[in-house]
């Protein structure tokens, strides 16, 4: 049995280390909602995401707009307790800080069985869970806590973010000068090629391609005993590599020479739980339709795409598209839930990026190009668009560039253009302009 004096070090030394993050420079404002730092007691707060992304930071900021929080990390091997010990954790907590008004409980999964002391303490205790895997945190919350918890996504770094990450302090940047836009646009190259995980731009490609190897090794391989480990490693490499792109599960399956389907389900099950990559569906009004088409794979990081993917020039479009469906997935996280996200293709092949689609309503529709000026714009980007529009009856059309803006009609249709970082700095979703106000921080 561990000394509860052990506990008490464990929990101070962190206390400690929360007030250095919190008073570091490198602390900004996070842009989730305010409801996120209102946990209710009986209701756990469930705040999942990828490795390394900021949770342990927000969860630092969270505790901080309480009285009295008790932080718990148990990643701390001080912490490594099975679960008939944790009540003797709460002890240590309860004697080093009294009665707490929120308990934050970092990574918890490690612990087996945790589920069950949390739905014990919820009713009495306004309670904070993080976690980075989602399906394994869902399952054990679902199980043990129906109707009960509230889960939360936290991403990387939004392009907001990342500019005032970099200049602490300092307006984001602005796009109305010939300065300002060379501004802009270095740092939007940055972020296209590091990434908005917080330490990537400081510490490099290498510190990348190791997030990239924890996730795969510890959240994957690790979690889920693949028999077939260099063979997955392959698989999940080759899918970072092809992002914005069709998968076919058929094909996977014969690539990789797996036996059955249900494999390469479950192998991107895993990727997409551990927040590595996502899967988009193809639109399609009939549900057996939408299941069987190819889906699109995006990774959740740019810098991770570059830093591990087979290509030494990843294609910019598919960057920049994949950086896009980031953005969406983090704008309908953290403010438009109603949302749903696809891709659109018809029997011709013509094909939009994206669909956005709020309750039975088709809302905008998306295309991303690498283009400069709206005249470069390739007619069957166009065509598709106006073929979308008219079959999915929605008028919001959307084509977002490297640089080019304005309007142009085609077919008959309005079709409005906007340059890439003009987009990522607005943080709007149709017709519902987000109030830049309500804002958390990590």
């Amino acid at each position: 049995m561990i000394p509860i004096n052990a506990f008490r070090s464990a929990l101070s030394d962190r206390d400690e280390q929360m007030r250095r993050e919190l008073r570091s420079a490198s602390s900004i404002e996070r842009e989730m909602p305010k409801a996120w730092c209102k946990p209710t007691r009986g209701v756990v707060s469930l705040i999942t995401g990828p490795r390394r992304a900021g949770k342990t930071t927000y969860a630092y900021w969270l505790g901080s707009q309480w009285k009295n929080p008790a932080y718990v990390n148990f990643e701390d091997e001080r912490l490594n307790v099975p679960s008939a010990e944790l009540n003797r954790v709460l002890e240590a907590v309860y004697s080093l800080k009294g009665e707490v008004d929120l308990l934050v409980l970092d990574e918890i999964q490690n612990v087996q069985g945790w589920e069950t002391f949390v739905a014990r303490i919820a009713p009495s205790t306004n309670v904070v869970v993080t976690g980075s895997n989602a399906r394994l945190m869902s399952k054990e919350m679902a199980t043990r806590l129906t109707g009960r918890h509230v889960d939360h996504l936290l991403f990387p770094f939004s392009f907001r973010e990342f500019c005032q990450f970099k200049a602490p302090g300092t307006a984001l940047p602005q796009t109305d000068s010939t300065r300002d836009r060379a501004r802009a646009r270095n740092l939007l190259e940055e972020y296209l090629r590091t990434g908005g995980f917080p330490l990537s731009g400081s510490m490099g490609r290498e510190y990348l391609v190791q997030l990239y190897q924890d996730v795969i090794e510890r959240d994957v391989l690790g979690r889920y005993h693949i028999r077939y480990a260099r063979k997955f490693r392959e698989f999940a490499r080759h899918l970072v590599s092809n992002v914005a792109t069709e998968t076919s599960y058929n094909r996977l399956r014969k690539a990789f020479g797996l036996k059955g389907f249900h494999t390469v389900g479950n192998w991107i099950g895993y990727l997409e739980a551990a927040y590595l990559l996502f899967e988009l569906p193809r639109f399609s009004y009939r549900l057996r339709e939408q299941a069987l088409a190819p889906r699109k794979v995006y990774c959740v990081d740019t810098g991770l795409v570059q830093s591990v993917g087979f290509l030494n020039s990843p294609n910019q479009g598919h960057l920049m598209e994949n950086l896009v469906a980031v953005e969406l997935l983090r704008r309908i996280s953290y403010w438009n839930s109603g949302t749903e996200l696809f891709y659109w293709k018809d029997h011709a092949q013509r094909e939009v990026d994206f669909v956005l689609r709020r309750g039975n309503r088709v809302v905008q529709l998306v295309q991303v190009t690498k283009t400069s000026q709206p005249g470069e714009i390739e007619p069957r980007e166009l065509d598709a668009l106006v073929r979308a529009s008219e079959d999915l009856r929605c008028e919001d059309l959307l084509v977002l560039t490297w640089e080019g803006a304005g309007e142009i009609h085609h077919s008959g249709h309005s079709i409005r253009i906007q340059p890439l970082i003009e987009w990522l700095l607005d943080r709007t979703l149709p017709q519902r302009a987000l109030n830049s106000r309500r804002k958390g921080k990590g």
